[in-house]
Parts: structure tokens; C-alpha cells; sequence
């Protein structure tokens, strides 16, 4: 089994200012640079939407070979205003990617991302596949509403995890406990700090009991500064709009990018993105390998998917250079 690479630090990072917003704000977008800033450009793209970027994810890639970007999306980590929802789409995201791109000098990058990070990789991609190198995504979301409702809406991941499901809609009023969305946005964006809050923790502890597939609880990692609220706020704000993914959905979108080299890595048990998301994908794209892991659920951090990562980063890297 591969482990991660150990940790590194990174060798720049800053605020790339952005575009304003009201009251004279403006967007911030946190960018950072690991590794070799002449080894193979890959961008890492992280899920949620809102989560933002940790240590470890730096370490899915041999530093001596890649040249490693991060950033924290609008309103997430490190990234300023924290929790902004204004001016936060996912053409915001992608237009965010191609600034820090040119500001890079980089023609073309390999993309990273699972999750929520595989859509917008995906999302990227069919915007821009002349910047595209390969893709690797991993756990992928298609941000259809039938991928949003498995797990927020009665009858999907709340059939496996029913106790967890009923600790999250038991104090709701009955006309919202199917589809309890609307609810916990309210909760989260009203004035009250104190609900917003108990609302964020509610809706945190039942993606940390669905994401992992061992009989442990996810507990995010403390470097999420922003925390459970700004984390919360900025999901719900993407699944009540259908993700911003427009009129095309992905996977018709697939035929205009399926001539770029792609790995998909599904865990068989995810809870969070069944598999067949990404089986979906991989019918589309002949020039993608799709590895399904026996004994994994969704969590980036379980064994047999860093395992997979690092094993599919190794090989890209000794096939690029």
C-alpha cells in the first residue's frame, strides 16, 4: 500500500485579489505552491463545495517531480471574504483557476479533484481543454439534482444511515423532513449566530457519519479555519442552484473533453457519490482508465483511496517526463 508523501511546506503563497463585491469588499482567492516550480503543473481542486484545502492535500504527489497548486475556493479556507456567497458560482471558480493558471505561466496542468473537486475539474475542462494536460478525479459528483438528493433528501444515503437521518431532520417541522435543504439554508444564513451555528454542527455530523466506510466518524481537520458554518453556508448555497453547472449537464458535456487522457477512482462503498457516477463518466470517455477500490468509501483519507492516488500520481509523473 502507498502512503502519502511526507508533509512539505509550501514555497509561496498569497491573496490573488479579485473582482469587488458590495460594501467595497472584494474576493481573495488563497493560492499556493508546493514542490518543484519546474516540475509537471498540477492543480488540486477540493470538494465540499466549501471545505477548503489542508495540509495533506499537498501530499498526494512526489514534490520532486510536480509542481503542486492549491487554492482555497471562494469563501472557503484561507480565502477572503470567509463564507461569501456573493459572486460564488462555479464559472466564478473556474474564472478564478484561469487567473491563477496565467499568473502561473503555465500552458497546461494536469487537474486533481474529488468530490465536488472532480465536478469542477469536469467543469473546467469543457471550458478550457487546451489548458488540460490529464485529469485524475476521484469519487466523482455529476451535481445532477438526483446526486444531490441521495444525500439530502429521504430515500437515498438516509436508507443506509437512517439514525443519522433521523438526528438530522427529527426537530424539523414535518412538511421539511424529506427534503430538509431549504430549512438548514435559512437556519444558515438568518442573523441568528447562534442557530447558524447549530444548524452548520447538525448538517456536519451527518456528512461525517456517511462519508467514510469504516465504523468511524469523519472528524474534518482542524486547519479548516473557516469552520463548519462558512463550510455549511457555501454547500447548501451550490446544491439549492443546481451547482451553477448551467443548461448542459456534465456528462453531455463529456463527448468535448473525452479526448483528454483521464484516471477515475471510485470507492465501491461511497455513500457520499455512489459509484455510479463515475461509471457513468467512464462510459463517455474511451480514453480514461477506471479503477473501482473493493474496500473504500469516499473520504480521500481512507488508506486504499490515498493508495490508489498516489499510485495513479507516481505513474503520470514517470509517463510525463
Amino acid at each position: 500500500m502507498r502512503t502519502l508523501y511526507p508533509d512539505i511546506e509550501p514555497f509561496h503563497h498569497q491573496l490573488l485579489a479579485r473582482e469587488e463585491i458590495s460594501a467595497g469588499r472584494r474576493h481573495e482567492v488563497y493560492v499556493e505552491q508546493c514542490g518543484n516550480p519546474q516540475g509537471i503543473p498540477v492543480i488540486f481542486l477540493h470538494g465540499g463545495p466549501g471545505s477548503g484545502c489542508r495540509s495533506q492535500h499537498r501530499c498526494y504527489f512526489d514534490p520532486e517531480r510536480y509542481h503542486i497548486i492549491l487554492f482555497d475556493q471562494r469563501g472557503c479556507g484561507r480565502s477572503l471574504p470567509t463564507g461569501e456567497l456573493e459572486h460564488n458560482t462555479t464559472d466564478y471558480l473556474i474564472s478564478d483557476m484561469e487567473a491563477i493558471r496565467t499568473l502561473l505561466n503555465i500552458d497546461k496542468w494536469m487537474l486533481f479533484g474529488g468530490s465536488w473537486g472532480a465536478t469542477l475539474a469536469l467543469a473546467y475542462a469543457r471550458q478550457h481543454p487546451q489548458h488540460v494536460l490529464n485529469m485524475v478525479l476521484r469519487g466523482t459528483f455529476l451535481g445532477r439534482q438526483q446526486d444531490i438528493d441521495w444525500v439530502y433528501a429521504a430515500g437515498g444515503a438516509s436508507r443506509v444511515f437512517a439514525e443519522a437521518w433521523h438526528a438530522l431532520v427529527k426537530d424539523l417541522p414535518a412538511t421539511e423532513q424529506t427534503k430538509p435543504l431549504t430549512y438548514y439554508y435559512q437556519q444558515l444564513t438568518q442573523t441568528e449566530e447562534q442557530q447558524q451555528q447549530i444548524a452548520a454542527n447538525t448538517l456536519q455530523n451527518w456528512e461525517g457519519t456517511i462519508v467514510m466506510l469504516r465504523d468511524q466518524h469523519y472528524q474534518p481537520d482542524a486547519e479548516q479555519s473557516a469552520g463548519p458554518l462558512a463550510h455549511s453556508r457555501i454547500q447548501l448555497h451550490y446544491a439549492l442552484n443546481s451547482c451553477f453547472l448551467g443548461d448542459t449537464p456534465i456528462l453531455d458535456s463529456i463527448k468535448q473533453i473525452n479526448h483528454i487522457p483521464a484516471v477515475i477512482i471510485h470507492g465501491r462503498y461511497d455513500m457520499v457519490c455512489p459509484m455510479q457516477q463515475s461509471w457513468e463518466v467512464y462510459q463517455r470517455w474511451p480514453n480514461a482508465q477506471f479503477e473501482v477500490l473493493p474496500l473504500a468509501g469516499h473520504a480521500a483519507s481512507e488508506p486504499a483511496i490515498i493508495d490508489a492516488l498516489v499510485r495513479t500520481t507516481d505513474q503520470l509523473a514517470s509517463q510525463l517526463t
